[in-house]
């Protein structure tokens, strides 16, 4: 009997979520790419799911004066351009996965980062979900939130969380 197992990986223009999804191409996918293209285990995964959270535009900004709010054409601008970004950040990802030879499809979705990627994988019923680590400063993070961090404690199944190799200064 085989079991599916659903994996959903987190995907931004950060060069450390695009390190995450090669690190787990890399090391959680090799046992069925090696040989031969059926799976050799029983809990194999199957497919990933590459999520893309756009954040909501505000059609409304705030001024020192008075509130100026979006015109029609801009908010249609600025939504046009977050579905071109979403498509070249996903289309990279997905060219990634066909070059593993891993079967991935693709859900682009809108609002707080942290809470759409908890919510797809709990829709999805994900197995294991993986995002990478920007590697925040401290103020960063208690300003902005670390969404890897969110996720480990949000999410109902495992997180890995795949932080990039430190790059050594000039001066060591």
């Amino acid at each position: 009997m085989e079991n599916k197992v659903k994996m959903l990986v987190a995907i931004d223009e950060s060069e450390g979520s695009f390190y995450a999804l090669r690190w787990a191409l890399d090391n959680l996918f090799s046992s069925c790419n090696h040989m031969s293209l059926e799976p050799q285990q029983e809990h194999d995964i199957n497919y990933i799911t590459l999520v893309n959270v756009q954040p909501l535009f505000q059609p409304f900004i705030y001024p020192a004066g008075p509130v100026v709010y979006a015109t029609p054409l801009m908010i249609e601008s600025v939504k046009k351009a977050q579905e071109e970004n979403a498509a070249n950040i996903l289309a990279r990802a997905l060219h990634m996965c066909k070059e593993k030879k891993v079967k991935a499809e693709t859900l682009i979705l809108q609002g707080d980062p942290k809470d759409k990627i908890c919510q797809a994988a709990e829709e999805l019923h994900a197995d294991l979900v993986v995002v990478g680590s920007r590697g925040l400063g401290a103020i960063k993070r208690a300003l902005l939130g670390s969404v890897s961090n969110y996720c480990a404690h949000h999410v109902h199944c495992p997180v890995l969380i795949v932080k990039p190799p430190t790059t050594k200064s000039a001066h060591e």
